[in-house]
């Protein structure tokens, strides 16, 4: 039988791109399984496709063709038709193969697993052009009530929710949890995924089915970091993570080093976090002023917030919660990447000039004299004076200078 491949890819548009999607059916593959042949498919069987690209923002229409490169192969969790199917992320390479310059994948290069990521998407289901639950005229009662609420007035959308949330888990993502936000129609998930490139795989591709999703529910999902003006809460895309050294060695000072080297690049990583966030970090709502760097132990209202458990030993991960909900994921952890291998050279750096040197041992040690053999040598001569040969700055012979020895 048949089998059904969803290509799915980012286009040109800016300052954020848009999902897009085509089908392609083809024939499954036999593949060895045990020992025995089976027949399926796998991310080698998924031919490199054609599509136009000047209808996507990324060719000119005289030159149109850009191509789509499989990277990665998930079961379609949606699929209600009798064909198997399958999602297959692609990266967008030009027609000569190389990647495309709005292939934000592409700059992340060699996969990291040490790297550890967990997303907390927050985006606002829309009906009608207000967020779900919001009456025809006006605003419900000011928020308070609908972060983890329960109840018809209180959340709306559930059903929907728990429906994405079950696809994602179907398609081998680890999603680990969802929730009703501060604004009523807002909601959150939780992605885990380990390595750098995974984890903006597994957004992107959760972002897909959300969407996809939408279209039977009649809904429209807003990733505006700012969906509704006034006193409400913004969207964001609060970003957990650790390396290894977090997790298993850590310590105060490493610590201090990467919110050293944050603060370094904070304009930097703005860039990389989403447009209209200065609309969502104003410095209220949980929020730190996007012109200003801070880090506080579990404090929402700083840029980077260290949890309890983390600060108890000072092992574990934090939050970056300066992401706004719209920011392309391969950005955020592309920048974070280079500013932890920033923060890791300006550790070793402090370490190496503040660690204890024993002077005599490396003299010992690389054959040369110890302090009391300078001394030594010192006071035995009693004629000891500079060289009249010696120069200063401005090429002056210095005056010849007497020691009172003891």
């Amino acid at each position: 039988m048949k089998i059904k491949l969803e290509y799915i890819w980012l286009d040109g548009y800016y300052p954020e791109p848009n999902l897009r999607s085509k089908v392609k059916v083809v024939n499954p593959s036999t593949h060895f399984v045990g020992g025995k042949q089976v027949k399926g498919i796998g991310l080698e069987d998924c031919p490199v496709w054609s599509f136009d690209g000047s209808s996507t923002q990324q060719a000119g229409g005289s030159f149109s063709d850009c191509l789509l490169k499989p990277v990665r192969l998930v079961p379609n969790p949606l699929n209600e038709g009798m064909l198997d199917s399958y999602y297959v992320l692609c990266e967008v390479m030009n027609s000569d193969g190389t990647p495309h310059e709005t292939n934000t994948r592409a700059l992340l290069g060699d996969e990291d697993s040490d790297l550890w990521f967990g997303f907390e998407q927050e985006y606002t289901i829309m009906m009608d052009g207000k967020p779900l639950g919001f009456p025809t005229d006006g605003y419900p009662e000011p928020q308070g009530k609908y972060y983890c609420g329960v109840g018809n007035r209180q959340v709306n959308g559930r059903k929907f929710v728990e429906e994405h949330m079950e696809a994602c888990i179907m398609t081998g993502m680890d999603i680990t949890g969802t929730n009703a936000e501060v604004m009523l129609g807002q909601w959150e998930y939780q992605v885990f995924s380990q390595g750098k490139i995974k984890a903006g795989d597994d957004l992107w591709l959760s972002r897909y089915i959300l969407q996809q999703l939408s279209e039977k529910y009649g809904y429209t999902i807003e990733f505006h970091p700012k969906p509704v003006k006034g006193d409400w809460n913004g969207s964001g895309l609060h970003c957990n993570f650790s390396n290894g050294k977090m997790r298993d060695e850590g310590g105060v000072e490493y610590f201090e080093s990467i919110f050293n080297t944050f603060n370094s690049r904070h304009s930097e990583h703005i860039k990389c976090y989403g447009s209209d966030n200065e609309m969502r970090l104003t410095g209220r709502h949980e929020t730190q002023h996007i012109n200003k760097f801070s880090w506080g132990i579990s404090d929402r209202g700083s840029s980077i917030r260290v949890p309890l458990a983390t600060a108890e030993m000072w092992k574990g991960y934090i939050e970056d919660r300066r992401p706004a909900s719209n920011a392309d994921p391969y950005r955020i952890t592309y920048i974070i990447n280079e500013s932890i291998n920033a923060a890791n050279e300006l550790y070793r750096t402090l370490y190496n000039m503040n660690a204890e040197v024993d002077i005599d041992k490396a003299r010992e040690d690389f054959g040369g004299v110890t302090n009391d053999e300078l001394m030594k040598e010192y006071y035995d001569d009693e004629n000891f004076r500079l060289d009249d040969d010696v120069m200063n700055a401005n090429n002056v012979p210095i005056q010849e200078i007497e020691f009172n020895k003891k």
